[in-house]
């Protein structure tokens, strides 16, 4: 039986988003079993708070979404309907990653900002707006979204069979966000940089640069490829990997911050995340 250019297609970006969410779930699994001593010295030893609980949905949502991806990329015979709601719920939680995510490095922008009021009335309107936009622009994109199986036997898994162009514009505002961030990020960096040049405002500054410049570079990359299992593919694929760099970046701020509980200097002793000191600190 002969089949189409767009069924071959088709098959071959299920059978790649296949391989490359069994990667991401390997990927993770490896990068928890390797950090696993530095994780529960943390979540034992730092005090409870909010910033702590954003750790724990940030490092933990991503076991949730591979083992959603998981179930439906390796079930035979899925049904269409059912991969509509999987979708939906897997745009939700995706959104909800990258909130968060961002959140750790809106909060180090701000402190590196001295805690500037303006900067924080912007980012509450701003980063709701976004988030809103987001969510209305996915739902209702794809929710009477078609989805469709393979025409070839042995393919398992659905993609969505018809693209929109309005799936551009979440990653167009992240863009936006995480360019402006970047911007702000590095005035102060010019700005402070020789009257501050504690270690931990240099890694202060070198995490964020790094992790927006990452967030940017992906969002461009995943705006361009939305057709078939692709768009799916490396959104989840962009988001794990951001709560991935956000925790360990958040480890590595909290065990410099465990080292220097005691010398805490201008810039950094406002910073919202140093109430994370350890519990057993005597300073």
């Amino acid at each position: 039986m002969e089949y189409s250019a767009d069924d071959i297609t088709a098959a071959r970006s299920l059978q790649i988003a296949t391989s490359v969410f069994a990667s991401m779930a390997t990927f993770w699994i490896y990068d928890y079993a390797c950090s696993l001593h530095e994780e529960w010295s943390f979540l034992l030893r730092s005090h409870w708070s909010k910033v702590k609980c954003l750790y724990i949905v940030t490092r933990y949502l991503p076991f949730i979404l591979l083992t959603e991806k998981l179930y439906i990329n390796f079930t035979p015979n899925v049904n269409p309907g059912k991969c509509r709601v999987f979708d939906v719920v897997d745009s939700g939680l995706g959104i909800v990653s990258a909130v968060c995510s961002e959140c750790f490095f809106v909060l180090r922008t701000y402190a590196l900002w001295n805690n500037n009021r303006i900067l924080l009335v912007a980012m509450l309107v701003i980063i709701p707006s976004i988030v809103g936009a987001s969510m209305g622009i996915a739902f209702t994109t794809n929710a009477p979204a078609v989805f469709a199986t393979s025409a070839i036997p042995g393919i398992v898994g659905c993609y969505q069979s018809s693209t929109s162009f309005r799936l551009f514009i979440p990653f167009l505002l992240l863009s936006a966000f995480e360019l402006g961030l970047l911007m702000l990020t590095l005035i102060r960096a010019i700005q402070n940089w020789k009257t501050d040049p504690s270690r931990l405002f240099v890694v202060l500054v070198k995490h964020n640069i790094f992790y927006y410049t990452c967030g940017f570079l992906a969002n461009i990359f995943t705006s361009m490829l939305l057709q078939y299992s692709y768009h799916t593919m490396l959104y989840d694929f962009q988001f794990i990997i951001l709560a991935i760099l956000a925790t360990r970046m958040h480890r590595n701020l909290w065990r410099m911050s465990m080292n220097r509980h005691s010398q805490n200097s201008g810039t950094l002793a406002g910073i919202p995340m140093l109430d994370m000191s350890p519990l057993d600190s005597t300073a």
